[in-house]
């Protein structure tokens, strides 16, 4: 007996010991002090009996409970901003670091290939003849920053040809400050400069300034870019018989801005042309503010300028105010196949013996103190000579609507049965990688137009470059007035999401999104479909990804809506290689009349419903089923 109760205490220890081991080990593993741990606690008591989204946990910060209590501190105290690069490495975020090299010194004919992340200040100024080469610099890259700062400035006879430069990057940083001020003759070429980029950003300021003979060639320039600006300032400011070329320049691009301001001020004898430029583009935007105002014999020509484009807005303010014997052609200008907007505002004011032509030029555009002579109008397309809508565009043929919308990105509630065949858009997320803020942090930081001079100096976003526009684009918009029947919050934080997700849904929420990018940009066979809820009209809280620093959610309340889930099968093997999650808004009566969605299906606002998957790291949360 006495021998059986010492195997039973011996079990007991054992049984107690090795509990205690796995406990620690366990306790080893997980800190319940990192942000992650924080924001899984939040969910449970949030939430109400629902799992957590381990997609959803993972955009959690990676810092350590250490580091987020340092960097918290560093914030409270305005004192980040000194730390920012490793803040930035730690924490996932997106940060532009200062280039890494100085390569002023270098001279000659140098060619620089497969180079990226350099900083050329200085480089080649006073340089007399010689040619600098950049083929395929800085080719697919994440986030490339390099600066041309005073690049070729004072040079003679010098050239520099940027050939496939930036292809193919993601958020991309280039800056021209006082590139070739003052250079006499030499050329700059850049060729498939920013070609197929994501967000490209490229600021041109005092570009040419006072330069003499000097020709600029812009050929392909941003062609097929997506959501990107590029700022030229100054640009030609002062130049003697400067020449200018922007052929294929944001072709067939998606929303891709310029803005030319002071572009050949005051210039002499300068010869700039567009040719194609923007053409055939998705929503373009340029702005010319007091381009060639006060130059003398200028030669401006605009062909197929906006040509085929969708929609698309032009500004011309001041433009060739007060010049002399200036010549400004525009052939096939603005001819979209859906109107845009054009408005010249004191456009050849003052001016003398202007010589002024728009032959083809499209409709809807407003001339505001517009110089009344040296102006013929050929061909021109009134607003008021059509009475064409969007549905009207549209017979056009089905080419054109699903030119600019990529099959599958919109579809009818009908398409969404199994058995069906249908084109799976690019789901793939196109946003550079970042991960959340602790709360802790976030509420330190500053956040809206009033404090956004404070928001540039944490993460450097200096004036006129691509990290400020980014700064701004991303607050202007989470401050934009809601749309009718919106309610709508960004959020940088899961707690944050978690909040805004609960406040309209209730505490029994669920997060969903597709399960993978499989079947993308193909043809997929829809297998089983049930919609949440039961396949009851509903609403829900749609999150998308903005452009910022950290991971930033744009998230909305969408009322009347059915939310469904459906397997997705390879259509000639039949095998599942998917789940997807699509939401279909019932009610686009707000909706604009040249949103994609009626391009591609061919309808207008409030007529139809339209249907579109919840593409990789985007969610919609619904009432749990």
């Amino acid at each position: 007996m006495k021998d059986r109760h010492l195997h039973l205490i011996a079990f007991l220890v054992l049984l107690l010991t090795s509990h205690v081991a796995v406990t620690a080990a366990a306790t080893s593993k997980e800190n319940p002090f990192t942000p992650k741990a924080a924001a899984i606690r939040y969910w449970n008591n949030k939430i109400y009996k629902v799992p957590r989204p381990v997609f959803l946990i993972n955009k959690a910060s990676p810092l350590t409970a250490s580091d987020s209590a340092r960097f918290a501190q560093l914030a409270s105290t305005n004192s980040l901003s000194s730390h920012l690069s490793t803040f930035c490495n730690l924490a996932n975020l997106i940060c532009f670091s200062n280039p890494t090299t100085n390569l002023a010194k270098q001279s000659g004919d140098d060619k620089f290939a497969a180079y990226s992340d350099q900083n050329f200040t200085n480089y080649a100024t006073v340089a007399a003849g010689g040619t600098n080469d950049f083929k395929n610099y800085s080719l697919n890259e994440n986030e490339p920053l390099d600066s041309f700062r005073r690049y070729s400035r004072d040079s003679a006879g010098h050239n520099d040809d940027f050939t496939n430069y930036a292809g193919g990057g993601n958020v991309i940083s280039q800056t021209f400050n006082t590139y070739a001020a003052g250079a006499t003759g030499g050329t700059g070429q850049f060729t498939s400069y920013a070609k197929e980029v994501n967000v490209p950003g490229m600021q041109f300021t005092s570009y040419s300034d006072q330069a003499n003979g000097r020709a600029n060639d812009f050929n392909s320039y941003s062609e097929s870019a997506n959501a990107g600006d590029q700022g030229f300032a100054n640009y030609g400011k002062n130049g003697n018989g400067a020449s200018n070329a922007f052929a294929g320049y944001g072709k067939t691009s998606n929303v891709v801005g310029s803005t030319f301001t002071g572009y050949s001020l005051t210039g002499n004898a300068g010869n700039n042309s567009f040719t194609s430029y923007g053409f055939d583009s998705n929503v373009p935007q340029n702005k010319f503010t007091r381009y060639g105002d006060g130059g003398n014999a200028g030669v401006e020509t605009f062909t197929s300028y906006r040509d085929q484009s969708n929609v698309g807005d032009d500004a011309f303010t001041s433009y060739g105010k007060d010049s002399n014997i200036e010549k400004v052609d525009f052939t096939k200008y603005g001819d979209s196949f859906n109107v845009g907007s054009d408005n010249f505002t004191g456009y050849g004011e003052g001016a003398k013996a202007q010589k002024v032509g728009f032959q083809s030029y499209g409709q809807n555009s407003n001339f505001k103190a517009y110089a009344k002579k040296g102006i013929t109008f050929a061909n021109y397309k009134n607003g008021s000579d059509s009475s064409g809508s969007v549905s009207d565009s549209l017979v056009k043929g089905k080419m054109v609507k699903n030119k600019w919308v990529e099959p599958g990105k919109f579809f009818r509630e009908s398409e969404l049965k199994e058995g069906n065949v249908m084109p799976m858009p690019d789901i793939r997320d196109k946003m550079p990688k970042r991960s959340f803020l602790p709360r802790g942090i976030l509420t330190k930081l500053p956040f809206s137009s009033a404090q956004l001079a404070q928001l540039k100096e944490v993460f450097h976003g200096f004036d006129n470059s691509s990290m400020e526009k980014m700064l701004r684009s991303g607050v202007e918009e989470c401050e934009r007035v809601p749309s009718p029947g919106e309610t709508k919050k960004c959020v940088g934080s899961i707690e944050d999401m978690i909040d805004f997700a609960v406040s309209v849904l209730g505490r029994s929420v669920e997060p969903r999104t597709t399960q993978s990018v499989n079947g993308s940009k193909g043809d997929i066979l829809i297998g089983k479909v049930s919609g949440i809820n039961g396949g009851k009209v509903t609403k829900s809280v749609s999150c998308h990804q903005s452009l910022f620093p950290y991971l930033l959610y744009y998230c909305h309340s969408v009322p009347k809506v059915r939310v469904y889930q459906a397997d997705i099968h390879d259509p000639k093997t039949k095998a599942k290689i998917n789940h997807g999650i699509s939401i279909c808004h019932l009610d686009t009566s707000v909706w604009s009349p040249t949103h994609g969605a009626f391009l591609a299906l061919g309808s207008s606002p409030g007529k139809i419903e339209v249907c579109h998957w919840i593409f990789e790291n985007d969610l919609t949360w619904t009432i749990a089923d």
